[in-house]
């Protein structure tokens, strides 16, 4: 049978791979939708968006896209286009629901649209219009005769009165804009072509694009020097915590610590009966990945752990390292899911020269792969059920992106508002493939970006560029394995200045415990590991100090919170600058609340001074006033081109809000 497809429907956007990947959004937020739509000919054509919410069951990791049925529940949207656009059609829609989503693009041909236009042409050339209308009335008679449903009856009135009427009166009838919205209403669609793929469309909760994090290790939360706290003594922690503006609290490992191998202060091979070894050594004879350290506590503990964290406006984040240590129970009951040596001892983690003895890696080649797979599934939804919504994912990279993929679409089947955060320092295609298959967030190369040159090329590739459909990014500042160059030598203004860039940069933004009092002292020279780490080694600190940076992260956070612009990275626009030291961007949305401009002088030693370019078309009146949220100062601006002079040492930032 030859084919009868004129309507030509390609280039649909927002698409991952051609539909192979879901594009993610954020609910509340309109999702907007892009297509070519053209037909041979002359003829006028419609176009809808149609998307519906797909069931759990529906999921399937690895499946293809599927064609489109249009004869399911959708619902729609209307799509518009202009001459000047080309053939691009534009719709946006707004699910109302967290989950996996399909849409796809429906187009027609608008006979009675088409109809309508020429008649009207012909109308004002002055020619003979008799045949026309009589194909005007069949128009409405044929839709009639097609239609069931409430329009029915006005449809069959309208015919009445068109066939009654006289020539004059028929042709008011039919270019009236009731008939024009009747017959709209009522079109058939008879040659409807759809796309030839629903586009997969994952929809989350609002924390998964904003919200600030606090990591700590639960162990040094104690008040006693050495001595190992428990999950009830690092409760005390968490208002103060809360009260600097945290909305994820993230735990590292909190399982059992194996024995053999256990590291030693500063990772050493040397470790004395009371060092506490590191925890993603996961696994002893206590338990493996769903059970609490001893010296934690226990279940019970956890869970008003996590009961207290929500009273104090804390979400938890769980540490998911997929990683045994040698005394890990699944090393004795499953010792096909390692990868066994010619001389039958279990390989450990290596990355030479570094060896990780403590540390058996997970064989995803495995014969059991069903087993394997099942039982860290059974692992992370172990925690759910004790109130974990988000887990942050240890080196997922080094495992099979497959597995990622089956995991968190298993997970999703039943738990959508489940947050996966990606701890992938990798290579940028290892990292956005990861964030397709279904990592809600991930770390990023933001530590290592210190110039201007690199902060303005990263900002633009993560927030200006289709990347961001996939990928979120978290800003954390430092982390217990990285303690940056530029942090060992600024002192507290390069602290600062790390930490407004992150805050006022990225909705999602991180900090590891101890930034606030500006820890620095690297292992050695040339390192970024710190000295006496705490992977390694329980600390207690001072957290009352009087020169911690608590309540500067405070007002940051505030400032967070108060102003949406800030809480999307679309809203960014770079500004101008005549200082190669001196970054300054802005952050503004279209509605009522004022712009922020950021400025941080990115040399921690030095006073800069220069003039930034505020572009009229961000802010237009000629004088306006501008008020430094951190300093709480006042200045008057004109114009575009205004003066900033920055002394670290006060102060090496301005979040500006500009007013009239």
């Amino acid at each position: 049978m030859i084919p009868q497809t004129r309507i030509v429907i390609e280039n649909v956007t927002p698409a991952l791979d051609a539909g192979r990947f879901a594009v993610k959004g954020i609910l509340g937020d309109r999702v907007a939708v892009e297509a070519d739509i053209w037909k041979d000919g002359h003829e006028l054509l419609k176009a809808v968006v149609l998307w519906r919410k797909l069931p759990g069951a529906e999921l399937h990791p690895h499946a293809p896209a599927p064609k489109p049925r249009v004869d399911l529940a959708w619902q729609e949207a209307a799509m518009t286009t202009a001459f000047e656009s080309n053939d691009r059609w534009f719709a946006s829609f707004a699910p109302k629901e967290i989950g996996a989503h399909a849409f796809t693009v429906l187009a027609w041909t608008d006979l009675f649209g088409t109809w309508r236009s020429e008649f009207k042409k012909k109308q004002t050339a002055g020619q003979d219009l008799e045949i026309e209308i009589a194909e005007g009335i069949e128009l409405v008679t044929r839709t009639g005769a097609g239609k069931k449903g409430s329009a029915d009856g006005r449809l069959a009135e309208l015919v009445k009165d068109l066939c009654a009427a006289p020539l004059e009166r028929q042709v008011t009838i039919l270019l009236a804009t009731g008939t024009s919205d009747l017959m709209t209403e009522c079109d058939l669609r008879a040659d409807a072509q759809a796309y030839a793929a629903e586009l997969p469309l994952w929809i989350d909760r609002e924390r998964a694009r904003f919200g600030s994090w606090y990591e700590i290790f639960p162990r040094s939360q104690g008040t006693t020097p050495g001595r190992h706290a428990t999950l009830r003594e690092a409760e005390q922690r968490l208002p103060a915590i809360a009260a600097m503006g945290f909305d994820v609290l993230y735990l590292t490992p909190i399982h059992p610590i194996g024995h053999t191998a256990r590291r030693g202060p500063d990772n050493s091979d040397v470790c004395g009966a009371s060092d506490p070894g590191s925890p993603w050594a996961i696994g002893s004879e206590a338990g493996g990945h769903t059970a609490v350290h001893e010296e934690l506590g226990t279940l019970d503990d956890f869970d008003h752990f996590v009961t207290t964290a929500q009273n104090e406006g804390l979400e938890l984040a769980l540490d998911f390292a997929v990683q045994c240590s040698p005394d890990h129970p699944w090393v004795k009951e499953h010792p096909e899911w390692f990868q066994v040596r010619p001389d039958g001892s279990i390989r450990y983690a290596e990355n030479p020269p570094k060896k990780y003895k403590d540390i058996f890696p997970l064989n995803f080649e495995t014969t059991d792969r069903e087993g394997l797979y099942g039982a860290l599934l059974d692992a992370v939804l172990f925690w759910v059920g004790h109130g974990v919504r988000i887990f942050r994912v240890d080196n997922p990279h080094t495992k099979a992106v497959s597995f990622w993929e089956w995991l968190i679409t298993m997970v999703h089947r039943e738990h959508p508002d489940v947050l996966f955060l990606a701890e992938a320092f990798t290579r940028p295609k290892r990292m956005k493939m990861l964030a397709k298959v279904g990592f809600t967030q991930s770390y990023t190369y933001f530590t290592w970006r210190n110039t201007r040159a690199e902060l303005e090329e990263y900002a633009t590739e993560l927030f200006l560029t289709d990347l961001h459909t996939c990928l979120r990014p978290n800003f954390f500042v430092n982390t217990p394995d990285i303690l940056h160059e530029f942090l060992q030598t600024g002192g507290r203004p390069a602290f600062i200045a790390r930490l407004v860039l992150a805050a006022t940069l990225s909705p999602t933004y991180g900090i590891y415990s101890g930034f606030e009092l500006c820890e620095r002292e690297p292992q050695k020279e040339g390192s970024e590991e710190y000295l006496h780490s705490e992977k390694f080694e329980v600390r207690v600190r001072d957290w009352a100090t009087p020169d911690s940076l608590a309540p500067l992260i405070a007002r940051l956070n505030s400032i967070r919170r108060e102003y949406r612009s800030l809480q999307l990275g679309s809203t960014l626009h770079l500004l101008e600058s005549t200082n190669p030291y001196l970054i300054a961007y802005a952050k503004m949305l279209t509605d009522d609340q004022s712009p922020l401009v950021t400025v941080v002088n990115l040399d921690p030693f030095h006073v800069h001074e220069g003039t930034i370019r505020v572009p009229v078309d961000l802010f237009e009146p000629d004088e306006y006033r501008v008020t430094d949220l951190l300093a709480e100062r006042t200045y008057e601006w004109r114009s575009e081109w205004n003066y900033v002079r920055l002394d670290p040492q006060q102060m090496p930032a301005h979040v500006l809000r500009l007013s009239t």
